[in-house]
């Protein structure tokens, strides 16, 4: 029986999927065509089910769009080649990667520049780690694993960089290990593992000495709630990942739960799991407040202004996302509200 149920904020939606949610929504109600998107717009079943339902196709090819279609990039990023691929058969191209990817992708680039060979620790296979890579594929080396390191035996200047949904118990190891072997590392002044997903490691560390188990809600295919799960795991609690309220049917669960969310799970499902728990006491737990916004993707906005400005002046606007603000009010616009709106 469950005792106490602990939801931790922050929990679920990020920034950049906050904005890449929004975008792929917008492109929906201006286009009046199918969208096709490189890879899943967020590794979310639930968010891709959705968006499958509403006319956008997702691929992994640029051969797999016909000729004149409509493009949205996914938030993980795309490489410089598979980009320019799609634009030359897409009619519109629209980019919705997330800021603190193409971070990483300027400082790939402005390392190479240097001459340096760049150590990239990530996932292999993962959708933000094939686009990072892609930036300067001659340079760059994935790595997984301390023994990955000490294979790589790289010559003159060298350079650490990450996927931006690591655990910090991924990282940490590897970042160590290779400043030892390579003294004169380059590294980026600031870190480029994301704010979200260092935020929600340290607010289920704050948690653990509540609770007896912790309930990580998002699908199998997400890095950061991958390293969510290892997180807790590391800090010898039990962990597990949790798709939706079907999931807990094989589960045993007694005493004090934590729940918190990926970065891509939205948090209706969050919900529904709590409703089925029937625990005797919901407590919340707020670690910290996340204002981060990234406004849409540029080649958006003005498509979205006019528009918006369209309904405003023949005064239908309310029947529209944002009402008759539009652009002006994406800030306060959320991704759940542009769901609902589809």
């Amino acid at each position: 029986m469950v005792n106490k149920v602990y939801l931790v904020t922050p929990r679920g939606f990020c920034a950049g999927v906050e904005m890449a949610i929004k975008a792929l929504s917008w492109m929906l109600k201006i286009y009046d065509e199918t969208i096709y998107c490189y890879h899943e717009i967020v590794h979310n079943k639930w968010i891709v089910n959705k968006f499958e339902g509403h006319n956008v196709v997702f691929v992994e090819d640029p051969s797999e769009i016909p000729k004149g279609a409509i493009v949205m990039l996914s938030a993980h990023g795309t490489s410089p080649d598979v980009e320019n691929e799609f634009n030359k058969k897409a009619t519109l191209t629209i980019n919705s990667v997330c800021p603190l990817v193409t971070k990483v992708h300027h400082e790939a680039k402005k390392y190479t520049d240097k001459g340096a060979q760049i150590i990239y620790v990530g996932h292999k296979g993962h959708d933000e780690a094939l686009g990072a890579i892609g930036v300067s594929p001659d340079n760059m080396h994935l790595v997984e694993s301390i023994n990955d390191v000490e294979d790589l035996n790289l010559k003159g200047e060298t350079a650490l960089l990450a996927q931006t949904t690591l655990a910090i118990s991924e990282w940490e190891p590897i970042m160590n290990h290779s400043k030892k072997i390579y003294p004169n590392l380059f590294m980026p002044r600031k870190s480029d593992l994301c704010y979200a997903t260092t935020n929600r490691q340290s607010a289920i560390v704050e948690i653990l000495n509540k609770v007896n188990s912790v309930l990580v809600v998002g699908s199998d295919n997400s890095s950061n709630t991958k390293a969510l799960v290892e997180m807790v795991r590391s800090n010898g609690c039990d962990a597990q990942r949790i798709e939706n309220v079907n999931d807990l049917n094989s589960l045993n669960l007694n005493g004090n739960i934590a729940i918190t969310a990926g970065a891509s799970a939205p948090d209706h499902l969050v919900f529904e799991i709590i409703d089925n728990l029937n625990a005797k006491e919901l407590i919340e737990f707020n670690h910290i407040n996340e204002e981060e916004y990234f406004p849409l993707p540029k080649e958006l906005r003005n498509n979205v202004k006019i528009i918006s400005n369209f309904l405003e002046h023949f005064c239908i606007g309310d029947e529209y996302p944002q009402k008759t603000k539009g652009i002006n009010n994406d800030r306060k616009w959320s991704a759940t509200e542009a769901l609902n709106s589809l």
